[in-house]
């Protein structure tokens, strides 16, 4: 399935403007929580000292805690795998930023993000639901399997209301106000965000390298060789999840590093109307396209060598 990419006209930096600050003029932060009921518990001195003494240890010096509730079952995990794929689709979406629960998301984007949220939101309420009608079921369960660690107190009377997914939008640049009342300080915090968007470009390119590199060297390996005299498996998503890494890409460059647009060109090109099952029937296409991709993937090796190695990497982790 051929992708839309980088072949298509676009604004080169002939206007003076550096890709951190293309990145500072097009895109928004954004920010994800949860609320999310706790389900592990840690257990009072008492029952530590207990749990200790058949160790034959201090109480003091053990850790110890319970679960409340078994996440394995059906219903708890429905609600687990929204959250997870509400995550996903964060990471998808948008870039790295270097403050903590921060990324960026194009501008132009944010109603189609805003829409999704909503969604997440009404699968959550109903998976919710569906848990909370098993509540009883799953404290009963609770009960037997905890024995004399049981606490009703532990568990709140219903489900509903205890779990939430939140996003804001949250400004990264400093306040005008402050223009007015220490322009000194102003200056300062406007030097402060522009070397936050340098660092972000930087982890950018790192992410996009690395998870190119990943997905390119994963289908290289399935294409080459065999594995017991057959050609080796490969499951349909080491071909899409290259396709789909495509299109974030171009919808997410901020056109930082030509050396990498060129890699992930030529990727494509490798790539371009090839789907799992012409690899799986055709051996000659096999092996051509391993091999071109074997070249792509020593152009990202050395591309990643030559840039200088961080000292810090601040990776931004959602609160919840």
């Amino acid at each position: 399935m051929a992708t839309s990419l980088l072949d298509e006209p676009s604004t080169d930096s002939s206007d003076g403007t550096t890709a951190a600050e293309r990145l500072r003029g097009t895109m928004a932060a954004i920010k994800l929580s949860f609320t999310w009921l706790g389900t592990r518990k840690t257990l009072t001195v008492e029952q530590k000292n207990q749990a200790a003494d058949s160790f034959g240890a201090e109480g003091k010096f053990l850790s110890a805690g319970k679960k409340l509730l078994d996440t394995s079952h059906p219903a708890f995990k429905a609600v687990t795998a929204i959250k997870g794929r509400c995550l996903s689709y964060w990471r998808a979406v948008s870039l790295p930023y270097p403050e903590p629960g921060i990324r960026l998301i194009s501008q132009r984007t944010i109603g189609e993000f805003d829409q999704q949220m909503s969604t997440f939101r009404e699968e959550l309420t109903e998976a919710v639901e569906t848990l909370d009608q098993q509540y009883e079921e799953l404290r009963v369960a609770a009960r037997r399997r905890l024995g004399n660690l049981y606490n009703p107190g532990d568990y709140p009377v219903s489900l509903i209301g205890l779990f939430g997914i939140e996003h804001e939008y949250p400004s990264v640049e400093p306040p005008d106000y402050l223009r007015q009342l220490n322009p000194q300080l102003y200056e300062q915090e406007c030097q402060r965000v522009q070397s936050r968007f340098d660092e972000a470009v930087q982890l950018a390119e790192q992410a996009f390298l690395e998870e190119l590199s990943k997905l390119v060297e994963h289908l290289g390996d399935r294409l080459s060789g065999e594995a017991d005299g057959k050609p080796k498996v490969f499951r349909d998503t080491a071909v899409t999840n290259l396709t789909e890494f495509f299109e974030r890409f171009r919808s997410l460059n901020v056109r930082s590093n030509d050396q990498m647009d060129e890699l992930v060109q030529r990727a494509q090109r490798v790539m371009n109307g090839v789907g799992p099952q012409q690899l799986r029937d055709n051996a000659s296409l096999r092996q051509r396209l391993g091999t071109q991709l074997s070249s792509v993937q020593s152009g990202l090796d050395g591309l990643m060598v030559d840039r200088p190695r961080r000292n810090i990497l601040r990776r931004p982790q959602p609160e919840g």
